[in-house]
């Protein structure tokens, strides 16, 4: 059988090229590690899989890049200054490191550095007046030529579900990485609702290549 037809009818058949960036979200330590401040069930096990694309996207010539919270101590984003999130990703601190065995191989794009919600690699929000800010992000994508993007990381149901749907509105092809996202679930079926709607803001999701 021809491969070639299969290969037209889907554009993610070969997921990686130039133009293709790996987007690495918010794998650090308060969300991947138990002991983490916000820590999400099972994050740890995206590293591996995030590993292996990491590899992936590098043989094949794409760029890999990584985004990371990094919060000030008080900030409108935490419960304790009138937000939602307990106290997380504070700049500097061990929280906020990225998760020691993931291979770090691009540059760190840091949101939420005056205290916006970072919940999107591409663009902050001011937690007080709804401003809302880019990152450097989509700059560092124009720069080496990105036209498509993959998404994986933490957590399903609020960074990788924003950064995914940005990054389809601004126009980038996107997939995202089934096997190497986990929600917060803080209420029961939000990471399935984010995975829908993620779906149905255009974002194909991938399964696992074999390795």
């Amino acid at each position: 059988m021809d491969p070639e037809p299969a290969r037209r009818s889907d554009p993610w058949a070969s997921r990686y090229d130039p133009a293709t960036a790996l987007v690495v979200v918010d794998v650090q330590n308060d969300f991947a590690d138990p002991a983490g401040g916000l820590s999400v069930a099972g994050g740890a096990e995206v590293v591996p899989v995030l590993n292996r694309e990491i590899a992936r996207a590098r043989a094949a010539g794409g760029l890999v890049v990584y985004t990371q919270d990094w919060h000030p101590e008080h900030t409108p984003h935490f419960a304790r200054d009138g937000g939602i999130w307990p106290v997380h990703c504070v700049a500097g601190t061990w929280g906020a490191e990225l998760h020691p065995a993931l291979i770090v191989a691009g540059p760190v794009v840091r949101k939420g550095a005056n205290g916006e919600d970072g919940y999107s690699g591409f663009t902050m929000r001011d937690p007080t007046s709804g401003a809302t800010v880019p990152t450097e992000l989509e700059g560092l994508l124009a720069a080496n030529g990105v036209r498509r993007v993959v998404v994986g990381g933490l957590a399903t149901d609020y960074c990788v579900r924003a950064t995914a749907l940005d990054a389809v509105a601004l126009g980038h092809p996107t997939a995202l990485l089934a096997a190497a996202i986990r929600p917060v679930d803080l209420a029961a079926g939000d990471g399935d609702r984010a995975l829908a709607a993620m779906v149905a803001g255009g974002v194909h999701p991938l399964e696992e290549e074999a390795r």
